[in-house]
């Protein structure tokens, strides 16, 4: 099988030997596994080559002859992967620091033999005195490490101290460097991030051949005084795409015994597929418990792996997977939105590359039913919905990093649309009167909605009952403005199939034509969640009443009801649902006339004036 491809190896690489930077930032699917080939592994006889983690992955591909490359990592030393360089670091130390030069005669004139020879003694004990003291000690290692550099690219006359570059490896980053506001941080934390932006802005150290690479989860998790230096690049990680995934499946299978190997409900293609969104570790485990229990891996046990996963990846409180279990046969009335549902916005939704539909907002007055009739949509959809909730976080800096993880599961789904409810308090504004974090929440999200790498793949669905809210730039076409779709209250032969359903469940028969008129003449209020509620009383009444409710029963419990007083609310958010229709064959209105949308914005502007928003 083709070995797995990982591009940022080779971008990364691009970068450092172009020149164009000398000190990146690797992000993103930093704690996965990554297929290092059997010959680079010490100690691997197999000859099929081994899954490791990143930093291992990183140091055997970067062993290049002209390269030296020096591991830091948080709770370990400072190590030198390639057996010799430490030697040759070391030499090289040692004459940086004694100031020797090419002529050894002159040291000799300066110095007694005995006194040169104590001399290099005492600094070759400096240098494995700072290996030891840089080992749980991010701060000190940093200066050492910047240190090495500088005597890296000193030389002796004509000749260089070391004729290889450094490449250093620094992991977890994030946590030698975290995020914060100078005042915020401890005396530690400030003197890395000083140290930091003074070697990775010195013009030596960027005009030299020597680079550093930091791995972190996000970047927005490193603090910005290093983060936003010009010299400082990013090089993301994506999710395992499916290519590597059938890779980790095969290379999995094969490494069982044959008593062992894996029984599957489909193929090994198919269960790539299936595993869109899952690392490779989360993979593993799926694949382990299988191969253990000795049982046929279920389809529905791998969606089930997949959405435990990435809600984990989120949390619980900022996705969900939705799983309605209603249909569009199941949603009363609504005829017109219903058909235009099924003959254009569902293969718009399925559809891929141009003819997609980026995604649609749904906007109409409270309790008018958006929620139930497009949840009925997205179970009519072959595709994985998710449901968000909260993208914000409280704490500093967290937004970016459950925005850049979100962003990470979506693309390594095949096909998603990502259904949000209340989404004018979901997404906020980008005027000068925002928060920082918002503004560039809201900039991020709308990026995603029109990036035509995801058009196809990626569909969202915003429900409001104010519009209006929502930003202008979300609103444009080839966001969801290609399509802004109301829902109103069911008028005409709707509202009289809303009333025959909602009588139907008390009376225990559906009421006849003339009933249907009584039923008509006694309702007031519109909304389709008074339909609801009324149908969930009535039948109540009729099961405490044994053998269900007489027509004037019905009509008595109807009477008692009084509306709630938020017709002007209702009526506001209807009219701006008329405005905003990006399609006048879903209006209940033979011809749409400029004179109509002006009297909407007239009453819009007059109840305004009078409070209501």
């Amino acid at each position: 099988m083709k070995l797995p491809e990982y591009p940022f190896v080779r971008q990364a690489g691009r970068l450092l030997n172009a020149g164009q930077s000398r000190s990146l930032v690797l992000t993103g699917n930093i704690y996965d596994l990554f297929f290092a080939e059997a010959e680079s592994l010490e100690g691997d006889d197999s000859g099929e080559g081994a899954y490791v983690p990143l930093v291992e992955y990183l140091a055997d591909k970067w062993q290049v002859n002209d390269v030296i490359l020096v591991v830091y990592e948080l709770n370990g030393p400072v190590r030198f992967v390639r057996a010799g360089d430490e030697e040759k670091v070391k030499d090289a130390w040692l004459k940086w620091r004694t100031g020797m030069d090419a002529d050894q005669l002159a040291i000799k004139r300066m110095l007694s033999t005995k006194k040169a020879a104590a001399l290099t003694e005492v600094h070759g004990r400096d240098f494995d005195t700072n290996a030891r003291t840089a080992t749980g000690n991010p701060t000190f290692a940093l200066e050492w490490l910047r240190q090495l550099c500088l005597c890296s690219r000193s030389s002796l006359g004509e000749r260089p101290l070391l004729k290889e570059n450094l490449l250093i490896l620094v992991e977890a980053a994030d946590l030698i460097l975290p995020e914060g506001e100078i005042p915020s941080l401890s005396d530690v934390d400030r003197h890395r991030v000083a140290v930091c932006q003074d070697w990775f802005s010195d013009p030596g150290f960027t005009n030299g051949g020597d680079s550093v690479v930091m791995v972190a989860e996000s970047r927005s998790l490193l603090n910005h005084r290093i983060t936003h230096l010009p010299h400082v690049l990013e090089v993301p990680i994506p999710s395992p795409d499916m290519d590597q995934r059938r890779h980790f499946i095969s290379w999995f299978n094969c490494s069982l015994p044959e008593d062992k190997r894996l029984s599957l409900w489909g193929s090994q293609h198919d269960l790539a597929e299936a595993t869109a969104g899952l690392s490779l570790h989360a993979l593993s485990q799926l694949l382990r418990g299988a191969a253990h229990g000795r049982t046929r891996l279920a389809h529905e046990t791998v969606l089930d792996k997949v959405e435990q996963y990435i809600q984990g990846q989120l949390g619980d409180d900022i996705v969900e997977f939705k799983k309605p279990v209603h249909r569009l046969k199941d949603v009363v009335g609504f005829a017109q939105l219903k058909a235009f549902l099924q003959s254009e916005l569902i293969p718009r939704f399925a559809a891929s590359g141009e003819d997609a539909l980026p995604g649609a907002a749904v906007c109409g007055a409270i309790g008018s039913g958006k929620t139930f009739i497009f949840e009925a949509m997205a179970a009519e959809l072959d595709m994985v919905v998710l449901v968000l909730k909260n993208i914000r976080s409280q704490w500093f800096g967290q937004t970016d990093v459950v925005f850049e993880r979100l962003r990470r599961v979506l693309e390594a789904l095949s096909k998603v649309m990502i259904f949000v409810d209340e989404a004018d308090t979901q997404f906020g504004g980008v005027g000068p009167e925002t928060h920082a974090t918002e503004r560039r929440l809201t900039g991020k999200i709308q990026a995603m909605m029109s990036d035509p790498k995801l058009r196809g793949r990626v569909t969202w669905l915003l429900m409001t009952a104010r519009i209006q809210h929502l930003s202008p730039d979300i609103r444009r076409p080839g966001r969801v403005g290609d399509l802004i779709i109301p829902v109103l209250d069911p008028e005409g032969d709707d509202r009289l199939a809303f009333l025959r359903w909602m009588a139907a469940g008390a009376l225990g028969r559906t009421p006849t034509e003339e009933e249907v008129a009584r039923l008509d003449q006694a309702m007031e209020d519109t909304a389709a969640a008074t339909f609801a509620a009324l149908r969930s009383e009535l039948k109540a009444r009729a099961r405490r009443e044994d053998g269900g409710l007489t027509m004037e029963r019905v009509i008595e419990v109807i009477d008692d009801h009084i509306a709630p007083a938020i017709a002007d609310t209702r009526r506001y958010q209807t009219l701006q649902a008329l405005m905003n229709c990006t399609r006048k064959s879903l209006l209940p209105f033979d011809k749409i006339t400029p004179e109509m949308r002006a009297g909407w914005l007239r009453e819009a502007r007059a109840l305004e004036a009078r409070g209501v928003t």
